[in-house]
């Protein structure tokens, strides 16, 4: 998967519902979007990360802090690899969406008519994971 693929996927997520969206290119923010729907809708900040493998809870936790910090109603993390435990723990009864690879290719298959596969080159570099989660 290119980044010009995840910037698809983040695309796709916006489109799906027929947000409105302004890309970001500071923050940690991909995109921020607007659910127009009433009641249920408002600002959301969308994060990507490209990873070979687990995505630590300091990214959803980077997400949570950008989330009130742009006084957004929801924030949604998108990655080509996978989750931990903590990660799931951290997001669990509050306003974060957490979208892993094979969700991605769904979306991107289902919304976007997008055949995809996740292959991240030989030399590809995760960031540091936590000390706290294993990687796989």
């Amino acid at each position: 998967m290119t980044s010009r693929t995840t910037s698809s996927a983040t695309s796709c997520i916006r489109s799906a519902d027929g947000w409105s969206c302004h890309q970001h290119a500071d923050g940690g923010v991909d995109c921020i979007a607007y659910d127009t729907r009433p009641i249920f809708g408002g600002k959301v900040v969308i994060q990507a990360k490209r990873y070979k493998n687990t995505v630590g809870v300091s990214a959803v936790r980077d997400l949570f802090g950008t989330l009130q910090n742009e006084g957004a109603s929801k924030g949604i993390l998108v990655t080509t690899s996978g989750y931990g435990k903590a990660s799931f723990d951290f997001a669990q009864n509050k306003p974060i969406e957490l979208i892993d690879g094979g969700n991605l290719l769904y979306l991107l298959e289902e919304h976007a008519d997008i055949k995809a596969r996740i292959e991240a080159p030989e030399d590809w570099r995760d960031p540091v994971p936590d000390s706290a989660e294993s990687v796989s």
